[in-house]
């Protein structure tokens, strides 16, 4: 791609706790040196009244955003937003979003498989009290609230071993059977076509003869958390050497990654795969999250101003090819510059990344 010819302004709209986590100086400070500037958009003003900007990046819900984004488009035909509001809301919904894992076509390689594990959804305390409703589920079995929009609540899980204590839930929820994972989840980051894989300490598995002696459930936040919060079997964790675990293959995290990206036409999240240790080479796909917390991954600032470049330049070649298009001159001739050094003169167009 070409480079970028000038300085561009990406906004960005954050909730508090993720703009703390995800602004670092480190990041405003390389991407500045790459000629980006990172400007806070003020969510107590109509963002109408602000910019100009050539992109805005966000991770804000309700309709009042999402008329206030669609108002800024219309307004400023030329920004390009990461991501489209109806894109992320697919993921808002654990059902719906993990349904477009198991629409991907990807040729298996080497034997591996992938796929997600057998959930069903439970709207109301009735559903619940029905046996029929769940009896096609093996237990343990995990039990999330439907809504994922990110808040606490959303965050809020249970593992649940024996069908008594489904009583104790409040619908609606997903309840997904729990899949033994030799206590690893791995957690694959995706930024644009981009991909990086890490491992985490994860819930330990449950034998079968240990599911008659359990009973009860336990409550979570976040499973890769839970090893370091919410400790249940010290011992299964001092006996794990998480160094040794080896690591998905590289070519089927990516197909996977390249397929989502291009189904849910989403840029930033990353989803949670488990091995099922009953079938060595069967990987599940467990979770999905939109704008995850980017600064826990290795070199974030480097991958994200490398994928805030990408788009500004794509950005640009789009526009140089419309000015083509409409006018049938280049844009290097009205700027006199040669290949490589076209300048941009005209800002029109419209870019949705993700829609």
């Amino acid at each position: 791609m070409a480079e970028i010819s000038r300085r561009y302004r990406i906004g960005y709209a954050l909730a508090r706790k993720k703009q703390q986590s995800f602004i670092q100086l480190s990041l405003i400070i390389l991407a500045g040196e790459r000629g980006i500037d990172l400007i806070k958009i003020e969510t107590d003003k109509p963002l109408i009244e602000q910019g100009p900007f050539d992109c805005v990046l966000h991770k804000l819900y309700g309709d009042d955003w999402k008329r206030q984004l669609a108002d800024y488009k219309d307004e400023n035909p030329n920004v390009v937003i990461v991501d489209s509001p109806e894109s992320i809301e697919r993921l808002h919904n654990r059902i719906s979003m993990l349904q477009v894992v198991s629409e991907l076509k990807i040729a298996k390689s080497d034997g591996d498989t992938f796929g997600i594990p057998k959930q069903i959804v439970i709207y109301d305390v009735e559903t619940l009290r029905d046996n029929r409703s769940w009896e096609g589920l093996k237990f343990p079995v995990i039990a999330k609230p439907l809504v994922a929009d990110g808040s606490a609540k959303s965050h809020k899980m249970s593992l649940v071993y024996s069908h008594e204590r489904l009583s104790n839930l409040k619908p609606p929820i997903v309840l997904q059977e729990f899949v033994n994972h030799g206590g690893v989840i791995f957690k694959v980051y995706v930024v644009g076509e981009y991909v990086k894989c890490v491992k985490r300490k994860s819930l330990p598995d449950v034998s079968e003869d240990k599911l008659e002696s359990l009973g009860g459930l336990l409550t979570f936040s976040q499973v890769s958390n839970l090893a370091s919060n919410e400790r249940i079997d010290d011992k299964y964790y001092k006996k794990m050497r998480l160094d040794d675990c080896e690591m998905p293959p590289q070519k089927l995290i990516s197909d996977i990654a390249r397929g989502l990206r291009e189904a849910m036409k989403l840029n930033l999240f990353n989803f949670d795969v488990i091995r099922d240790t009953r079938i060595g080479n069967r990987y599940l796909v467990i979770d999905i999250n939109y704008f995850p917390g980017y600064a826990k991954m290795p070199s974030y600032e480097t991958v994200l101003t490398d994928f805030f470049r990408d788009v500004l330049t794509e950005k640009e070649e789009n526009l140089a090819k419309n000015l083509v298009a409409k006018t049938g001159v280049d844009r290097t001739e009205l700027t006199g510059g040669g290949e490589g050094e076209g300048k941009m003169v005209e800002n029109t167009g419209s870019d949705i990344v993700g829609n």
